[in-house]
Formats: structure tokens, sequence, C-alpha cells
């Protein structure tokens, strides 16, 4: 479990932080636009690399070196911002978000491969559940940090002292790298080794090969073709809501505070949807359709009231106004912004227990797991793309409403598909089930 906690807190510095900025709106700049586009540049990098380059990568050096390939991308990102305060130098900015991807990629591959391989199998619930507070407590105390920073602020940009402290948790957390063990040298509890000596692994061109194979592979499996539009989804509402929501509409610090609380509320969402995946009394057809009727209940009745706002802020038609201080004014908004970030851990943490309920072995699920990321990204491109091209914010909304409810329609023949777990992942008070638990490693946010 202590290397659970190290990758815990590496990612707490590291994509932890990079969320509190970017939850800032518009990453804490007056004029989102070259925000949105440094990070569809980063979600394409990432979805050109998370299926390529990375896997024979980590094949071939592990863990450790990918951590380190990857983490110092977060401060280079953040140093970019701060240099853009001085000079306006955009293509920096989106150069650095280029790099970001390719960076992240790196990091969040070895971060799957650590959560499903490194616990026994009766301890992986709890290392994930680590894991998951921890990253997201990341987003929280980032934005905590931001809004102390800029309580007093009256302009619409942050803090040259705000990217600076986000730079400097991010370099403590990429140094933490060091402190990854290879896989062959961490000894489990049960006395088995995590994974083979070095001269074992494989050289690049097999494992490249090998990775495209895998992805054949599961786009070839029509429960999974299924949920490809989930997965587009999965990133697709963020710059809506942290450009145009929370970015266009409240003041800095206000903007700080919401940041924040988006972040705890991903933490009680994925708890509380994984309370109802993980129902013992029910069998695990009637939990996948418990999820699905949770989804879609919760999903259309935050995105109906995200209607009314948006509608009402179109009417006010300022510009970064409103502030927590104005609390009758305040609450509503308020309460919106945390129940979108609550219904992103919902959405993330059911695509990931459908893609665990429907691997046979850790390595089918890491393989669904890798097709995930790719469209992930891909739809978040596309996102920050109309968001760059200041589509109207109503406008955004109702692509976001309409694709998420097209998705969960998609996807309803691969969720009544799902069969009860084998004798050996038995659904009975006690028992782990692998594949069960998978689910839950990696629901992100992303990047």
């Amino acid at each position: 479990m202590t290397q659970i906690l190290v990758i815990s807190i590496i990612c707490f510095c590291c994509p932890g932080m990079y969320n509190a900025i970017s939850g800032l709106g518009g990453s804490g700049q007056l004029d989102s636009t070259v925000a949105a586009n440094a990070t569809v540049a980063l979600l394409a990098a990432t979805a050109a690399s998370a299926l390529t380059l990375v896997p024979p990568i980590f094949d071939m050096f592990g863990p450790r070196i990918c951590l380190l390939l990857g983490g110092w991308c977060y401060p280079l990102y953040s140093g970019s911002l701060l240099c853009y305060n001085h000079t306006h130098n955009s293509a920096f900015v989106i150069a650095s978000g280029a790099i970001l991807g390719i960076g992240a990629s790196f990091l969040w591959v070895a971060q799957g491969a650590i959560m499903v391989s490194y616990p026994l199998p009766d301890q992986k619930g709890r290392a994930i559940a680590m894991f998951w507070v921890i990253f997201n407590l990341g987003g929280g105390i980032g934005s905590f940090i931001s809004f102390a920073l800029n309580f007093h602020s009256k302009s619409g940009t942050v803090t040259d002292g705000t990217y600076g402290a986000f730079m400097a948790i991010m370099i403590f957390g990429w140094l933490s790298s060091s402190l990854i063990s290879p896989p062959h040298t961490v000894i489990r509890q049960d006395g088995t080794p995590v994974g083979p000596p070095p001269s074992e692994k494989t050289d690049f061109t097999s494992s490249i090969h090998r990775e495209f194979r895998n992805f054949a592979t599961s786009i070839g499996n029509w429960r999974i073709i299924l949920l490809i539009p989930a997965f587009f989804c999965a990133n697709f509402f963020y710059s809506y809501q942290q450009n145009n929501v929370n970015g266009d509409i409240f003041t800095l610090r206000t903007r700080s505070l919401n940041g924040a609380m988006y972040w705890i509320a991903q933490m009680f969402g994925g708890l509380l949807i994984g309370f109802l995946l993980d129902l013992k009394i029910l069998s695990r057809p009637q939990r996948a359709f418990l999820g699905y009727i949770f989804i879609f209940t919760t999903g259309f009745a935050i995105w109906g009231g995200g209607l009314a706002f948006q509608r009402w802020a179109d009417r006010i038609g300022k510009k970064q106004w409103l502030d927590f201080s104005n609390t009758r004014t305040f609450i509503g908004p308020f309460w919106l912004y945390f129940f979108y970030g609550a219904f992103d851990a919902f959405w993330q943490s059911y695509c990931y227990w459908l893609m665990a309920s429907l691997a046979d072995s850790p390595q089918a699920a890491a393989k669904f797991v890798g097709l995930y990321k790719t469209f992930q990204a891909t739809g978040g491109a596309v996102a920050w793309r109309i968001n760059a091209l200041h589509f109207r914010p109503i406008t955004q909304l109702k692509i976001n409403w309409a694709l998420f409810g097209s998705a969960l329609v998609i996807a309803l023949p691969t969720v009544l598909a799902i069969t009860p777990s084998p004798v050996h992942d038995a659904d009975t008070p006690g028992a782990v089930n692998d594949d069960d638990t998978t689910s839950r490693k990696d629901s992100n946010h992303s990047d």
C-alpha cells in the first residue's frame, strides 16, 4: 500500500493541481480562448499517444521512468501561464499544452498499471478508495489555495503567486516519482512479486505490435463499440462548465471557491455511485440497470437545472459579476456547479464499472481502459475547440445534453447484456470482485 500512497501523492500534486487551474475557468485568465486552444492540443496529444507511444515504453522501462517522463510537463504548463501573464505568448501556452498531453499519457498509464497490479485482489478496493480521495482532494485544495491568494483581487486573472504555488507543488510531485519501485522489486504480502524482472520484457517493436493487436481486439467487441459515445462524452462537458459557467459568470475568488467544491463533489459522487454499484443484495445485471437509471435520472435533472441557469445568465448579460457574498443570488448557481462535479464522477465511474464487468481479466480491462482514454481525449478536444470558437453558451449546453442523452440510449443494449458474475467472482457479502474494483481505478477527470 506504500506504493499506492506514493502514486496518490504524485497525482495529488500534478493532475490534481492541473484540475485546480483548469477549474478556475480559462485556466485563471480573463480571456479563455488561449487556455481552450491549449486544452485542445493537450487532449489531441493524449489521444494520439495513449495507445501508440506510451504502452511499449512502459513495457520496456516500467512505471518510474514513465512518471519521470510525464511529471515535469505539469509545472511546465503552469509556468507557461505565468509567462503569459507578462508576455501574452499564446504559442508557448499551446505548445506546453501539447507537451503536457503526451506527459499525461505517461503518467496515467503508469498510474493505471500500479493501481491494477500492485495490490493483492482483496486490497484493491482500499487502494482505489485511497487514490480517488487523495487525487480529488488535490483539485479541492489547489482551488482553495487560489481562493486565498486571489481573495482581494479585482481583476479577472489570477496572480503570479498562484501559478508559482502550483508550480512548486507540481515539481514536488514530479520528484516524488523517484520513490516508485520497479514492479519486480515489489513483493506482495503473499510473497509474490508484482512483475517479472526487466530481462523478461519484450522489445519496443514487439510491444507496439501487441498494443495494436489489443486495440483491434477491443474495437471488435460490439458491447464496447456501443459504449464509445459514452467514452466520447466523458470529458466533453468540462469546457462548457469551467469556461462558460464558472469562468464567465462568477468573480475570480468565487471561481476558485466553486472549483474547490467541484472537485470535492467528485469525491462524494464517486463514493455514492460506487456504493450503488457494489450493493450485494443485487445481482450484477440488476446493479448495471440501477446505475443506468440513476445516471439517467440525475443527468436529466442536473442538465435541466443547467438550462434554466443558462437562460437566466443570458438575460443578465454580464460577465464575471456573481460573487459568493451575494448569498441570495449565489446559492442556486453554486449548487448547480457542485452537482455538475458530482455528475462527472457518476458518469466516469459508471463507464469504468461497465468496462470491468465486460472484461474477463485485468489484461482485458486494461485494453478497454486504453480505448476509453483515447475516445475520452478525442471528445474533450472537440469540445474545447467548440469552446475556443465561441459558440453561444446555450448552444454548447444543448450539444452536451444531446450527446449525453444519445450516449445513454446507444449504451442500453450493453447495459442489458451485462451477465451475472462468474462463480470465482461471486457477488456475496465480503467477496472481492476483481473486475468491479478495476472499474474505479481512474475515473477522471482528465485531462
